[in-house]
């Protein structure tokens, strides 16, 4: 049998969460994963209209930490982002979190993720607008990302930023030189924005201190800190700003690691495949089964909060502002509605084919009935749509985000 996501977390979680007290967002997380595309999720049968033929389709979870069904959520958020991508230079921007900090955010990860994001954000809006480097409102995209390529806790922002922007003259103003910005300059603001950001919180008792740790102990390591070169890197000029967008997609949906990387389980053990970042050389690294449960929920994010965020030009607000760029660098202006990117062109795009007909006698799949979720009043209960649904022939199956069981005619 595959070994995936799912069916780790089915023989090991219930075991993992013994004698433990965990956030409720990790049960959350684990449920959805281990009930995605099965009958306690409930779906719908489908079928054609002389009922030759029949499919079950059983709803996706859609958490943001399954791998299973949102391949085309991501790719309905890269289409939207395309339509408001500026024609200029843009710059890929990291910045590191010190893992000195990794115990305080366990605790925190609520006010640590908020932080970041506004520490970055700061760092970039005060250095960009200023003058003395590009003297105008940049585009930014951020994606907060939480994991090293291991699912060891490595919490860094991925930047997308225009290389240029709208000054007070509501002109386009590029980069003056072949570089965004002074690579020590940032590293100084951003450490100076988020430890005061801190040392702020701390004294007005708005972080939870570890249990092992003292007050006097998070003081020593913040002033540690301040003496410390923080981890800053702004990489190399792109003519366009797709690449880097495609790259951000991958954190707003589907969690630490796809299951294309999990490799075996056996015993107690779980093998994943990753990419050594410091090589370049494709390893195997094998984990206890709780440990890997652990490396995986500790990046589960928190529910309600984006993980993905815009600013300046790039704002949803922002839109007239975009335009008068737009007109400036020979663009059309972005339209006012974007059609969602449908599950049929999707797979079209990827090289699938739909099956969405009878293998008999050719007529449209549509759907038959409703199944309610295992679990609720009636369960197991098939209700079947009144004789008219056949008509709507949008109605079909949607093999990118359910599983498909076949039996024959009835």
């Amino acid at each position: 049998m595959e070994v995936t996501l799912q069916t780790i977390f089915a023989e090991n979680f219930n075991h993992y969460i013994q004698g433990k007290s965990l956030p409720h967002k990790y049960y959350k997380a684990a449920n959805a994963i281990m009930n995605c595309r099965t009958p306690y999720m409930g779906g719908h049968e489908y079928a054609c209209e002389d009922e030759h033929e029949h499919r079950t389709q059983y709803h996706s979870c859609k958490h943001r930490s399954c791998p299973l069904c949102n391949t085309l959520p991501k790719a309905r958020w890269v289409d939207a982002q395309r339509g408001r991508l500026l024609d200029c230079d843009h710059y890929h921007v990291i910045f590191t979190l010190p893992h000195e900090l990794l115990e305080l955010w366990r605790f925190n990860s609520r006010w640590f993720s908020d932080a970041l994001f506004q520490a970055c954000r700061d760092t970039l809006m005060t250095l960009l607008q200023d003058e003395n480097h590009l003297g105008a409102l940049p585009g930014i995209i951020m994606a907060l990302h939480t994991w090293g390529r291991n699912l060891n806790p490595h919490p860094h922002m991925h930047c997308l930023v225009t290389g240029g922007g709208l000054d007070q003259t509501q002109q386009w103003r590029h980069v003056r030189y072949n570089y965004l910005l002074p690579v020590a300059v940032v590293n100084a603001l951003f450490k100076g924005k988020l430890l005061a950001r801190l040392w702020d919180a701390l004294k007005r008792d708005e972080l939870t201190i570890p249990p092992y740790l003292q007050r006097a102990d998070i003081q020593r390591l913040l002033r540690k800190l301040n003496e410390k070169t923080w981890n800053v890197h702004l990489r190399e000029r792109y003519s366009h700003g797709r690449g880097v967008m495609l790259y951000l997609a991958r954190y707003v949906k589907g969690g630490a690691i796809s299951n294309k990387r999990i490799s075996g389980m056996s015993g107690s053990q779980v093998e994943m495949r990753y990419k050594d970042h410091r090589d370049g050389r494709n390893k195997t690294m094998v984990l206890n089964r709780t440990h890997f449960l652990e490396r995986v929920l500790w990046h589960v994010p928190e529910t309600g909060q984006h993980t993905v965020r815009q600013y300046g030009l790039y704002a949803y607000q922002a839109r007239s502002k975009r335009n008068t760029c737009r007109i400036d660098l020979g663009q059309e202006p972005e339209q006012d509605t974007v059609a969602s990117l449908g599950w049929r062109d999707f797979l079209a795009s990827v090289g699938q084919k739909v099956k969405g007909t009878c293998s008999k006698c050719g007529k449209p799949l549509i759907r038959w009935g409703l199944i309610n979720p295992l679990g609720r009043r009636n369960e197991n209960s098939i209700y079947k749509y009144p004789r008219a649904r056949f008509v709507q022939q949008d109605d079909q199956p949607d093999p990118s985000t359910s599983n498909f069981s076949i039996r024959g005619p009835t």
